[in-house]
């Protein structure tokens, strides 16, 4: 599996044919939209920086666009969306947190939350988290020490910053007492997870 980083929340996931991407960029956002093709698109919250589906048709790519809460079978990816009441710039919304399942490796990509505090239910059913997808940096979504704690909370085997600037990202990994080098992208494995514990990395975009 790899996967890269293309700015705010927007994660490419490869494996061999099946390309997933999270909270892809539209031509609306003030952010740069990025397109390539993709099998399917994650979508958290319908906000301009998180719902670019559009972008995500290219060439005999149509994506399959989640983008709520569900079951969804797509392929070899299975995954479950969670709705989450949440502020957004001043306005109440929901934010679906994701659980999904490629290549035995269960990813949790948990949007632009707003708060450490989720629904038990909702913790119980995500079992043993292989990488998390955490927003940092404060305002509409987690602060430094919140994210910290979720993630710890969690135990997610591989965490992964996202959304905050490179001044939160910095913070963040003093809130976690490590240097951690970024990195253009990550190769990994479900045997690599498996001797991870809490390991952060942070992805250049």
């Amino acid at each position: 599996m790899v996967i890269t980083y293309h700015g705010a929340e927007c994660f490419k996931v490869s494996f061999a044919d099946t390309t997933l991407v999270f909270n892809p960029i539209s031509k609306q956002s003030k952010l740069t939209p990025t397109r390539f093709g993709a099998d399917a698109v994650f979508i958290s919250m319908n906000h301009p920086d998180m719902n670019g589906a559009e972008e995500m048709a290219y060439g005999a790519k149509q994506p399959v666009v989640v983008d709520g809460p569900g079951e969804y079978e797509i392929g070899e990816v299975t995954a479950r969306g969670y709705g989450i009441k949440t502020q957004y710039e001043g306005v109440e919304r929901y934010n679906t947190l994701y659980q999904v399942t490629l290549e035995s490796i269960n990813m949790v990509f948990l949007g632009a939350l707003g708060s450490e505090t989720i629904d038990p239910h909702i913790l119980s059913e995500l079992g043993n988290i292989d990488i998390l997808f955490v927003p940092i940096g404060g305002g509409d979504v987690l602060d430094v020490p919140a994210a910290s704690k979720l993630a710890t909370k969690l135990e997610a085997r591989c965490i992964i910053p996202m959304h905050g600037n490179e001044n939160a990202v910095k913070a963040f990994l003093k809130e976690e007492g490590v240097e951690v080098k970024p990195v253009d992208k990550l190769t990994i494995k479900k045997k690599d997870l498996l001797e991870m514990e809490s390991e952060i990395v942070v992805l250049k975009s």
